[in-house]
């Protein structure tokens, strides 16, 4: 079953690869094969979570490049697929220029997603790792002409860059340690070079799952087309960081300070950018700060033992994201706007997505028995058992949720007022319809939504940790959970009431601001850099280049008039004396006998009066 998952990861890679480079001529098909691929990626992703196969080939000296489906891999790869698909289903009513560069680069970042999620050994995720980046700036900036469109996917590539270059440490301290490259073999690492490997690939995991103080890129990435914010936000890029440290939590508790670094950074960012998401007056960008906030248990889960609860709470809020993005994006398209002012009512003209809008909020805001609030029950349990403090901060956290939640929610059902503004087409031309390609996806992801609580509820949890191959870990009780639901429900509904309320643009601008340094204090800084190499390269190392090949032609000219002159004429005048000399020494060969009796005669007579001199 090994040919399974090499097909995973390299049938949607070439399949991305052919649509990417096929240019205009690709367009027409580009929908269809991109929708068929997903297709069939399902079906893999199905067969290889069934199969549980795991493949390696030799790679560099003691490392090799292997992948391998484990239960966390099964569940990850099935809802990647499952999520990918219903996006690019989404797309083909979405998106309608550059259709085969967009179905091409959405492929092949499915491709290293896929890669990222199977990858049993550090090459194997430094490729996927790569290559994901890679794609994420293409998606971001995919309407490259326009300038604010190109730096944010810019703003996006070196932020998570800078964050991935703890992935290099952890690799480089692997090596050196000479244990190594597999991820399981990561925690048995002699002692200093564990901490520097923990400290890599937490850094690389936090700036992939937009943690702080790495959050401020999300708030740029939402200038990218809606399907790939309902992609990158839900199942891929930002939910690898999180599972990035699901897969290596034994890694985490190992090394005592990373374990507490993680938990700590997740339970802030989860309270920080879910004050930051009920401050938004962006529909897109309030579910950005909440993605990052999202992670942020995920996280959690990962550094307090909490694996189940972890894994669960990235299954359901995959679908659940990826519902909201995607009822953005149809509102965006109708309307023209992601202003939550002027989506007032947006919810009651589309009722459709109204609809499934409202399945996807309340189960963001974590109210029973919706997929975020079993799973964040397991996360908090786990919690309270390694820290009270923690717990305390991540249960104001999951009450953030509900309010966000509910902002978004009481605006977008409300009723329009009469005398409200429009405020339609800020940001596109709207077409006010939404089509079906748009509406069935919505459809399969609310039920998504409803149902993918059940890793995490009590009957079933216990053969959730049996497929995922860990420890029982601690469960939320009944009481708890019930408790955690009511609040959840108390918030949203008083969220919903006062939704016109919850501006705070103070946060808003916080949030932006931040956004705007960072682009000041990384993205530029880097940029110039480059600008400054690349003027190197041209005035000094070009020159350098190009200078050398008229010198080379000209010490070509000297070595060959040297060697006409001097080694030619001196060839030239030894072979005339060779032939001057072999005519002399023919004139004494005449055929004569007598002649030579009488050259004998002189030549011994000669050898005579030598011997004769000598003597003397």
């Amino acid at each position: 079953m090994t040919a399974v998952l090499w097909t995973l990861v390299t049938l949607p890679a070439t399949a991305g690869a052919v649509l990417a480079l096929g240019g205009r001529g690709a367009g027409r098909a580009a929908p269809a094969v991109g929708v068929f691929t997903a297709a069939a990626v399902l079906v893999l992703a199905l067969g290889a979570a069934w199969t549980r196969p795991a493949v390696s080939v030799p790679f560099v000296a003691g490392a090799a490049f292997a992948l391998r489906v484990d239960g966390l891999a099964a569940v990850t790869v099935v809802a990647v697929a499952a999520v990918s698909l219903l996006v690019l289903v989404f797309s083909v009513g979405d998106v309608r220029s550059g259709r085969a560069r967009f179905f091409g680069l959405m492929l092949v970042f499915v491709a290293a997603v896929l890669l990222t999620t199977t990858a049993a050994t550090l090459p194997a995720l430094l490729l996927g790792w790569e290559v994901m980046g890679a794609t994420s700036y293409g998606l971001i900036a995919f309407v490259w002409r326009d300038p604010d469109r190109l730096a944010a996917g810019t703003t996006a590539f070196l932020t998570t860059r800078l964050g991935d270059l703890g992935l290099y440490l952890a690799a480089g301290a692997a090596l050196a340690a000479g244990a190594g490259l597999g991820l399981d073999q990561l925690v048995q690492l002699p002692g200093p070079w564990r901490e520097v490997v923990a400290a890599g690939v937490l850094t690389a995991a936090l700036g992939k799952a937009a943690q702080l103080p790495f959050s401020f890129w999300l708030s740029k990435a939402m200038l990218g087309p809606s399907p790939v914010s309902a992609l990158l936000h839900s199942a891929a890029m930002v939910a690898m960081g999180g599972y990035l440290l699901l897969r290596l939590h034994a890694l985490l508790a190992a090394t005592a300070w990373a374990a507490a670094t993680a938990a700590w950074v997740g339970a802030i960012t989860a309270l920080v950018l879910g004050v930051v998401a009920v401050g938004q007056s962006d529909l897109k960008q309030l579910l950005a700060a909440s993605t990052a906030a999202q992670l942020g248990f995920v996280v959690l889960g990962a550094a307090t033992g909490g694996v189940a609860g972890g894994a669960a709470h990235l299954i359901g809020h995959a679908a659940t994201k990826a519902l909201l993005f995607l009822a953005a994006g149809a509102w965006l398209t109708a309307l023209g706007t992601r202003q939550l002012a002027a989506l007032r009512g947006a919810g009651r003209r589309y009722r459709w997505v109204g609809v499934v809008f409202a399945a996807g909020a309340v189960s963001l805001a974590g109210v029973p028995p919706l997929a975020l609030w079993a799973t964040k029950d397991e996360v908090l349990a786990a919690t309270k058992e390694y820290s009270w403090p923690l717990y305390v901060v991540s249960l104001i956290a999951a009450a953030l949720s509900a309010a966000y939640a509910g902002k978004a929610l009481g605006l977008v059902l409300r009723p329009l007022r009469a005398d409200a503004p429009a405020g339609y087409d800020t940001e596109d031309r709207g077409t006010r319809h939404i089509g079906a390609w748009q509406k069935i996806p919505l459809m399969v992801l609310a039920v998504g939504a409803v149902l993918l609580e059940l890793p995490a509820l009590p009957p079933v949890a216990a053969s959730f940790e049996r497929l995922l191959g860990v420890p029982a870990q601690p469960s939320a009780t009944g009481v708890a959970m019930a408790l955690s639901g009511g609040l959840a429900v108390v918030v949203l509904v008083v969220a919903v009431l006062l939704a016109p309320r919850l501006p705070a643009p103070g946060w808003t601008r916080a949030w932006l601001g931040l956004a705007a340094a960072a682009d000041r204090g990384v993205v530029r800084p880097v940029l110039a850099l480059s600008r400054g190499l690349a003027a190197f390269d041209d005035r000094v190392l070009d020159r350098a280049v190009m200078a050398v090949a008229p010198a080379g032609r000209r010490t070509a000219a000297v070595f060959a008039r040297l060697d006409d002159a001097g080694l030619d004429g001196l060839v030239t005048r030894i072979a005339a004396g060779a032939r001057r000399f072999g005519e002399l020494a023919r004139y004494p060969q005449t055929g004569q006998v007598h002649q030579y009796y009488a050259q004998a005669v002189v030549v011994l007579a000669a050898a005579a009066a030598l011997l004769l001199l000598l003597v003397r």
